[in-house]
């Protein structure tokens, strides 16, 4: 930044870049409104670096304006550096905004899509209103960002608006800065915007405000829709009608696993869910995602059939036009006030957003399509976030919608390198310098259909980033899809690959978070249900020591075998009998876990345990929740990831905060003496509530007690929290609760998934810091 200088007229010239969250938020007719109020002339442009801006005039005047920029930028914005130069004056007049330059490098941010603002729902309502009823109405302050971005800079060329031209009416908008909609690219109207289509089997297409009226009636009559979001399809249904979600579950596969729902506003939801000011904030934000939410006692209007088991209930208010309108504005007849809204895919498919494709994959799932013809440039699914209830804040759970593709500040420069993340609830982390982005969530990489998704976002990171990177980072797991991808990839690129153990990247991602910088050491609590060791086991209930730069393996739960692989993780009641055979306990034939597995079964699971068979050992905390949850009488089989798990803690939810006790592990986290606490429980005709409670506050306390351990033998006095379990509203704030009492400083995930969602910052952070030590090893040994 050079000093400024005047001319001796008194005239001031600078040219000023602002770098961040800069397009598409309404910035260039900020900076035209700003230069206007200051009697400030020149110009503005979008360029690869950001917004450029070159203004003239009275010393003062140009001062208040680099002020302004960073004080008080547009609603959207995310201002994270502004420099300036001093230039010639030229004399000229008046202030213009200059078309788009898309030459050089550049770190410009294309903002997340964002809820519909006031504004634009007063214009969707009012009949006087040349948007009324408009699906797509949208301004400056709102809408499709990052979705319908094909490059940069952010233009109405680089979107997939660019095939509607503007009526004139729009186009007076668009050019007029005092107008709300001046530059916003998405802008339309009924006259030149996209338009909607239900298609419904066996009749003809219904068009516009026909079809919307025909959805809704579909709708209210029980049927399964497939509607067109911003960043793919949903699968709706009224979340009210026993035999629609039925369907619906049955259709996709789903299994038990619970749906999240839309409610028409904050009023209904808070019929199905305790919903406290924090809560609150987060549903109406102009995010707008899916938050877990305590569910009420008694009839609270849904179907037995959204979730199942579950203490919570996945809510999210409409975030588009056409959500308002297909719970209709008033005087339309009524229809549902609640809509189940899942992904519109297959269970273990990313998410569809390619009209035809819908129409082929959605095909025997939903009875009707609701489209439109605005094309979806970056598939993203809803994020799904939690508010921890011991005022710890949000947590996101998963990371895309509303989030992506905003940066994550890196507290240790990385090189350029790409992070492929694990095989489950897979994310991508492209990282340079200080900043690092994530991609939207893609799935778990189990088909073709997923790693082409993964490939295509991998891409668009790297066009709306400027990022070219040399290096490639991964999980250690050698049959890991994304791992296997990696080596393809940095084989065929000539890239440098760098393997990183899934616990430590775990802990390095909430470290990451957290701004800690490379000297940092922390006590590591790493708790999931799947990663792989070092030593060839499957880890999953560890407690590390370390940094970026390495890790000491100090604590894990005692190892226990896994009988048949992911055979053993789908049958609960197989791991609690293999944990009873660890701690030596009998199958006695009460129990709830033995009871439930045929003569056959125990017979072939005895023999494969005494032999060792098809047995890989485990210190797994997600497994031993399983294991708990079998033994308790809760959940034998699971049909989808958690299940075990998430039915413990909606037991435990049942005796909590009254029931105080807890079981006490062995030293060393072994579980021996808890499962023989319980199986005495059991016989003793102990509440199965109580009994998952007393689990939970005995994980907790064990977590305690060795981070005290480890604290006294290496003087680490930070303790990070880490892993998919953390998941658990009641473990995750029990065991900070019990590590803040006792000195620790307690890092836990807000804008990072603690699932493997954010295995990929921390894959990122490691390999970078190894990368540079290796390099600063060479260079001390010439």
């Amino acid at each position: 930044m050079t000093a400024p200088t005047t001319t001796a007229q008194g005239t001031e010239r600078r040219r000023v870049t602002v770098r961040g969250t800069v397009q598409g938020v309404g910035f260039r007719p900020f900076v035209h409104r700003l230069a206007g109020e200051l009697g400030l002339a020149g110009h503005v442009r979008n360029g690869a670096a950001g917004v450029v801006a070159e203004v003239e005039g009275a010393p003062e005047a140009v001062a208040d304006f680099c002020r302004a920029l960073t004080e008080r930028p547009p609603p959207l914005a995310d201002v994270q550096e502004v420099t300036y130069e001093t230039v010639p004056v030229v004399g000229v007049a008046g202030f213009v905004i200059h078309s788009s330059e898309g030459d050089g490098p550049g770190r410009t941010l294309i903002p997340p899509d964002t809820a519909t603002c006031e504004d634009c729902l007063r214009e969707l309502a009012d009949p006087a209103d040349r948007r009324h009823r408009h699906p797509f109405v949208t301004c400056t302050h709102c809408g499709p960002r990052f979705t319908i971005s094909t490059a940069l800079p952010y233009d109405r060329a680089t979107t997939t608006m660019a095939v509607f031209p503007l009526c004139p009416a729009c186009a007076t908008e668009y050019a007029d800065p005092a107008d709300r909609r001046f530059h916003a690219q998405p802008v339309a109207c009924h006259d030149c915007g996209p338009r909607l289509r239900l298609t419904v089997p066996g009749s003809r297409p219904y068009e516009g405000e026909v079809a919307l009226a025909e959805a809704r009636r579909l709708l209210a009559r029980g049927a399964v829709l497939a509607v067109k979001g911003l960043g793919g399809y949903h699968l709706a249904c009224d979340a009210g009608d026993e035999r629609a979600v039925a369907a619906l579950r049955s259709r996709k596969e789903r299994g038990g696993k619970p749906f999240a729902v839309m409610c028409a506003d904050l009023a209904g939801a808070e019929k199905l869910a305790h919903i406290g000011p924090e809560e609150r904030k987060v549903l109406t934000s102009r995010r707008r995602p899916i938050v877990l939410l305590r569910r009420r006692g008694g009839a609270d209007g849904l179907a037995e059939a959204v979730c199942p088991g579950s203490p919570d209930v996945g809510v999210m208010l409409p975030y588009t036009p056409l959500h308002r309108l297909l719970f209709g504005l008033p005087g339309d007849p009524p229809g549902p006030r609640v809509l189940v809204m899942t992904s519109g895919n297959r269970s273990g498919e990313p998410i569809v957003t390619d009209d035809a494709e819908a129409l082929e994959r959605l095909t025997g799932i939903a009875d009707a399509w609701l489209g439109h013809d605005r094309g979806i440039e970056a598939p993203c699914d809803d994020s799904v976030v939690r508010v921890r209830p011991d005022g710890g804040g949000e947590v996101v759970l998963r990371r895309s919608r509303g989030h992506v593709p905003e940066p994550i500040a890196l507290p240790v420069p990385v090189a350029p390198a790409l992070a492929v993340g694990g095989d489950l609830k897979n994310a991508l982390c492209l990282g340079a310098g200080d900043r690092a982005w994530f991609s939207p969530h893609i799935g778990d990489m189990g088909d073709l259909a997923t790693v082409r998704a993964f490939e295509r976002a991998a891409g668009r990171l790297r066009v709306l980033t400027g990022i070219e990177h040399g290096l490639l980072a991964a999980d250690r797991h050698p049959g890991y899809h994304s791992a296997r991808w990696a080596r393809r990839a940095g084989q065929a690129g000539g890239l440098a690959l760098r393997l990183v153990q899934h616990h430590h990247a775990h802990i390095a991602s909430v470290m990451a978070e957290h701004g800690l910088d490379g000297g940092a050491r922390v006590v590591g609590v790493a708790f999931d249900g799947t990663g792989y060791g070092d030593d060839g086991a499957v880890w999953g209930g560890e407690v590390l020591v370390g940094g970026y730069a390495g890790f000491h393996r100090f604590a894990h739960l005692r190892y226990a075998p896994l009988p048949g692989g992911d055979a053993g993780v789908a049958n609960p009641c197989r791991m609690a009998l293999a944990r009873l055979s660890a701690a030596g306990l009998p199958w006695d034939a009460e129990l709830p876990c033995v009871a439930t597995c045929t003569a056959q079964e125990l017979r072939l699971l005895e023999q494969q345990l005494a032999r060792g068979t098809a047995c890989v050992p485990t210190s797994s905390m997600g497994r031993l929740f399983d294991a708990v949850s079998s033994l308790a009488g809760i959940c034998h089989r699971a049909r989808y990831e958690a299940q075990a798990a998430i039915e413990l803690e909606a037991a435990a939810v049942l005796a909590w905060p009254e029931e105080t006790g807890a079981y006490a592990f062995a030293a060393g986290l072994d579980p021996g003496p808890v499962l023989g606490a319980i199986v005495a429980d059991l016989r003793r005709g102990v509440p199965v509530a109580v009994i998952a409670a007393r689990f939970h506050r005995g994980v907790a306390a064990a977590v305690a007690d060795v981070c005290r351990v480890a604290r006294r033998e290496t003087g680490a006095r930070v303790a990070a929290l880490s892993g998919g379990v953390f998941a658990n509203a009641l473990l995750d704030a029990e065991c900070a609760a019990l590590l803040a009492a006792d000195g620790f400083t307690v890092l836990r995930h807000r804008r990072v998934p603690p699932g493997d969602g954010g295995l990929a910052l921390g894959q990122l952070v490691v390999a970078a810091r190894t990368d540079r030590s290796a390099l600063q090893e060479r260079q001390g040994g010439r």
